[in-house]
């Protein structure tokens, strides 16, 4: 009726809260575990086990909520990249069905909730959280001017390691660079193999990656930077005095990588991209051993 605000029906409102679960990777878990992962192995590791609730559970959330943002802006930057690459071509984003502007608008409201969760813990936490945030928001625009983007991505993803210790410790001691560093060659190492499947593509739109900088030398380089991910987790091991359950957590990630060379060894993009999802099991087999020493020494000292 005229003076009446048009008001949108319900049916219009689900489709974009459709289109915008989408484009935060709502229906895609598997990059968020890979985030959930390394924050959990500093989450208990510095609290010596279960870490207090509410701190487990800004964390847990805190992940998601910088996952999605990240992937937001991540698609924003590279509206100009995506509609001429096979697997990305139907995002959002890239077809116009959300605007620049609807993104950038879900990118603040995200990371605002994030920060608002961040302000319950202590201080060092919070200031360790803007450079998270500049890691996230300045990631995706790497691809543009170096080989390199998946080492930063490593970076980004595993910022949430400093923040745990911080957050339990209120300082950040020598093992948990270690775990980082550990997180950032593993997560260069599986998100090399995400852009072998997009290697053909990046090169004929002149964007750059890993893959496309290790060429010929793709499996030799993975074989590198797993093997310094495995090793440096061993060295946390050693330096956090963690137990058997922890090395035997280590061995089936081993064992997990060892497959995933078997499966993508002819470079197949199917085979490439399954490869990738298959480190969520790799990251749940370290915290595995991780969170069963903690139980065991535990109950050991508790008489059980």
């Amino acid at each position: 009726m005229p003076g009446h605000p048009h008001v949108e029906p319900p049916a219009v409102w689900r489709d974009r809260l459709s289109l915008y679960w989408t484009l935060v990777r709502g229906d895609r878990p598997v990059g968020w575990l890979l985030l959930l992962w390394p924050t959990w192995w500093a989450l208990w590791i510095a609290a010596g086990g279960v870490p207090p609730a509410w701190t487990l559970l800004v964390f847990t959330a805190g992940v998601w909520l910088t996952r999605s943002a990240g992937c937001v802006i991540n698609d924003y930057a590279d509206r100009w990249l995506d509609g001429q690459v096979e697997r990305t071509r139907d995002r959002p984003l890239a077809t116009g069905a959300v605007s620049g502007r609807e993104a950038l608008a879900v990118f603040v409201v995200l990371m605002l909730v994030a920060f608002a969760l961040v302000l319950t813990t202590n201080r060092l936490t919070v200031l360790l959280s803007g450079v998270g945030l500049l890691l996230a928001a300045t990631y995706p625009y790497l691809k543009r001017h170096t080989y390199l983007p998946q080492v930063y991505l490593g970076m980004a993803f595993g910022w949430g390691i400093p923040m745990a210790f911080a957050a339990v410790h209120g300082a950040v001691p020598p093992v948990a660079w270690l775990l980082y560093g550990a997180n950032i060659f593993w997560a260069t190492a599986y998100d090399t193999w995400y852009a072998m499947v997009d290697r053909d593509d990046d090169i004929r739109a002149g964007s750059k990656s890993t893959a496309i900088l290790f060429g010929d030398l793709d499996l030799v380089a993975q074989a590198l930077l797993f093997s310094l991910a495995l090793v440096a987790l061993a060295l946390v091991g050693r330096q956090a005095a963690l137990g058997a359950p922890y090395w035997a957590g280590l061995v089936v990630a081993a064992v997990l990588v060892s497959l995933q060379f078997r499966l993508a060894r002819y470079r197949d993009r199917a085979a490439c991209f399954a490869a990738f999802r298959q480190n969520h099991w790799v990251g749940m087999a370290v915290f595995a051993g991780i969170a069963l020493h903690f139980a065991l020494t535990g109950a050991a000292q508790a008489g059980v």
